[in-house]
């Protein structure tokens, strides 16, 4: 069974060989100065590239950041020493990498204003609350990028698997993040890296194993699997499942009380002739209630009565109006 699903994925003809995979990922062998010349030069500008879209919320130019960025070179180099069984530098070269990006994104962020809302940024916010979803996706990435390395006619997918895979731009998030002493944010960036680097490097060594690159640099076939790679890097997903696993149950439990918050609200503007709720969200777990009204809103003290009982107490709650006017509210259960 695994020759046939290793001949259906990885037909004799289109295989790479061990020789000219270890080449590509393994930046300590060969011309060694040039690759590692060219990795640090292009991560480097990848990394400003990422931190000038991140900072002028541009998805087009991080997006270029995601193309040019190397770092799911070494990446995928530790999959394949694992599976072989032998130590290479890929770990401190993506270690070494990762420091050097979320620097540049610290170094960046003292242009912006201490008073700026880091979430009112798409480029931050969307990378600051990861969930089970961003896993499952970054896998079958992982999966889809150690194919097309091990195969010589689909490496022109590469720069999709490149821009599918979120790796330079959480790590600027995390550098802005700090450097801004938002702990919180910065930590669920930094998650949102992890799960995808573990997520590439678990893909990598399933598929290197099933694809039959576990010999050795000699060519000799060995039988013994990576046992220990496969329990260690076990170990760390369920480290990054447990938050990735309550960020989205909280996502959950805050599109529940979205819901019942637009209803409370709309019996708040019951009595405003012309007044609607146009909608309701949450952003770093405030919600925010958007109204249209043409002229005065009812007493605050309404809303939160209405609230009360359809929304955990303690949750801040924003009313904001098509005036350009933002009213806080207060705490439900205050």
């Amino acid at each position: 069974m695994p020759g046939t699903l290793r001949a259906k994925i990885l037909p004799d003809r289109q295989r790479r060989s061990l020789d000219e995979l270890q080449q590509d990922l393994d930046l300590s062998s060969g011309d060694s100065r040039s690759k590692q010349s060219a990795f640090w030069t292009m991560l480097t500008l990848s990394a400003v590239i990422a931190a000038c879209g991140i900072l002028t919320d541009s998805t087009a130019t991080v997006i270029g950041a995601m193309i040019i960025a190397p770092l799911s070179t070494p990446i995928m180099g530790i999959a394949l020493g694992a599976v072989q069984r032998r130590r290479t530098t890929a770990a401190a070269f993506v270690a070494l990498g990762c420091l050097l990006v979320m620097l540049i994104g610290a170094v960046a962020s003292v242009v912006v204003p201490q008073s700026y809302d880091l979430l009112t940024n798409g480029q931050i916010s969307g990378r600051t609350s990861p969930g089970l979803l961003d896993l499952i996706s970054a896998l079958a990435t992982g999966f889809a990028g150690a194919v097309a390395l091990a195969r010589k006619d689909v490496a022109a997918v590469l720069p999709g698997v490149a821009i599918a895979i979120s790796l330079v731009p959480p790590l600027v998030v995390t550098g802005v993040c700090a450097g801004q002493t938002a702990w919180w944010l910065a930590l669920g960036a930094l998650v949102l890296f992890l799960s995808n680097l573990f997520a590439l490097v678990f893909a990598g060594m399933v598929v290197f194993t099933v694809l039959a690159y576990t010999s050795r640099a000699t060519g000799r076939r060995t039988h013994h699997r990576p046992r220990r790679a496969y329990v260690m890097l076990g170990l760390l997903f369920t480290a990054v499942l447990l938050p990735l696993g309550a960020n989205t149950l909280a996502t959950v439990l805050l599109n529940a009380w979205t819901l019942r918050a637009k209803s409370a609200a709309e019996r708040w503007l019951t009595d405003s002739p012309g007044a609607a709720v146009t909608s309701v969200d949450t952003n770093s777990r405030t919600l925010y209630i958007h109204v249209r009204s043409p002229s005065g809103l009812p007493p605050i003290d309404g809303l939160l009565s209405s609230l009360k009982g359809n929304i955990p107490d303690g949750i801040p709650v924003v009313v904001d109006t098509t005036r350009g006017q933002q009213i806080s509210v207060g705490q439900v259960g205050e």
